[in-house]
């Protein structure tokens, strides 16, 4: 299937124009983010071999680590039964994955007792 008839399987239209991105690392298979990406993004990460998503937020295109250098080399991609929910499986390139410069993004738990903040400290650049 060429890349083009791949795109055109995806449902972009179920979460009007983008789609959920769950980001892996490719060697330890933890989960390290939580994106979207529509399918402009989709393309790029695949030109460019380096994760793309788009910002709800700031309603653009990013290019994950473009400012902080915590690039995310592209390693597979697959997609869901639905075709509805991208996996990236990645090799994060900088350590952090997470914008507040942890390795990922899941470090709060929720237990019987409520909300756990599990200490997690941000990684530390080579300065």
């Amino acid at each position: 299937m060429s890349v083009e008839n791949a795109i055109k399987k995806l449902d972009f239209e179920k979460g009007n124009g983008l789609i959920p991105v769950v980001v892996q690392d490719h060697v330890s298979l933890e989960v390290i983010m939580f994106a979207y990406a529509n399918e402009e993004a989709l393309k790029k990460t695949i030109e460019t071999d380096y994760a793309h998503y788009f910002s709800r937020s700031r309603q653009s295109l990013w290019k994950k680590g473009e400012t902080s250098g915590n690039l995310q080399k592209m390693k597979d991609i697959l997609f869901d039964c639905d075709s509805d929910t991208l996996l990236y499986k990645v090799e994060q390139i900088g350590g952090a994955a997470c914008h507040t410069g942890r390795r990922s993004c899941f470090f709060n738990r929720i237990s019987n007792e409520g909300l756990e903040l599990e200490f997690i400290p941000p990684i530390e650049k080579d300065k």
